[in-house]
C-alpha cells in the first residue's frame, strides 16, 4: 500500500514538473517592416479561428524600417495567421506560422520571411534616428557601407517632422557599419558615412 502511494506521488510530481516546460512556450514575436512601404493595418489571429479580429495598429502606422511587437495570449497556441495592409490598399498574408519558433516576421519588397531567435545573437545595429534640423525630413536611406546603392526610402509615404524620431531596424548579420542619407522638404540632403551603429543608440540630424 505504501509503495503504491509513493509511486502515485512520484507520478503527480512528474506532472507538475512538466507543466512549467509547457507554459514556457512563448508565441511573442516582432513584425518588421522592411518593405519600403508603410503598413497601415496588422491582423494576427490563431489559425484555428475564422476571423482576423481587430487591427492591432489601431490609429498608428508602421513605417518601413520599423517594427511592432505582437504578444498573443500564452494559452498554448503557437500557430497564427498574419495579415498586413499597405497604404495603397494591397495586403499580404502569412498562414499557419508557428511563432513559438520565430522571433520576428519580416515583410520585404520580395515577400515575408520568418526568422527564429539566433542561438548566439550578434551585436545590435538598430538605432533611433532623430530629426533636430528644424525642417521636415521626407526621405530616409540607410544601407551597409559595403553596398553600392541606398535601397528603398524607409519613410515610404510618411515624413519625419522636426523633433520627431524613428527606429531604424537592421538585420543582425554581424554588419555594424552603415551609410545614411536624409532628404529635407526643400530637396537638400545630409549624409553620414561609415557609422558604426552597434556602438550607438541614436543618430541625430543635422
Amino acid at each position: 500500500m505504501l509503495r503504491r502511494f509513493i509511486l502515485g506521488a512520484l507520478v503527480a510530481l512528474a506532472g507538475l514538473a512538466s507543466a512549467p516546460a509547457e507554459a514556457q512556450q512563448n508565441p511573442d514575436f516582432w513584425i518588421v517592416n522592411n518593405s519600403g512601404r508603410t503598413i497601415t493595418e496588422v491582423y494576427v489571429s490563431s489559425s484555428a479561428v475564422n476571423n482576423w479580429g481587430q487591427d492591432r495598429l489601431g490609429q498608428n502606422v508602421l513605417n518601413s524600417g520599423m517594427r511592432f511587437a505582437i504578444r498573443p495570449p500564452r494559452d498554448g497556441t503557437c500557430v497564427f495567421d498574419i495579415r498586413v495592409v499597405y497604404t495603397d490598399g494591397t495586403a499580404e498574408e502569412r498562414r499557419r506560422l508557428n511563432t513559438c519558433n520565430a522571433s520576428e516576421v519580416v515583410f520585404t519588397s520580395q515577400g515575408s520571411v520568418a526568422r527564429g531567435a539566433p542561438q548566439a545573437p550578434g551585436p545590435n545595429p538598430n538605432f533611433r534616428l532623430v530629426n533636430r534640423s528644424g525642417r521636415t525630413i521626407v526621405e530616409v536611406y540607410v544601407s551597409s557601407s559595403n553596398d553600392q546603392n541606398w535601397g528603398p526610402d524607409r519613410l515610404g509615404q510618411n515624413v519625419l517632422g522636426a523633433g520627431q524620431s524613428m527606429i531604424v531596424t537592421l538585420p543582425r548579420d554581424g554588419n555594424c557599419v552603415f551609410d545614411m542619407r536624409v532628404v529635407y522638404d526643400n530637396s537638400t540632403a545630409t549624409e553620414r558615412r561609415r557609422v558604426n551603429t552597434c556602438t550607438i543608440t541614436e543618430v541625430t540630424f543635422p
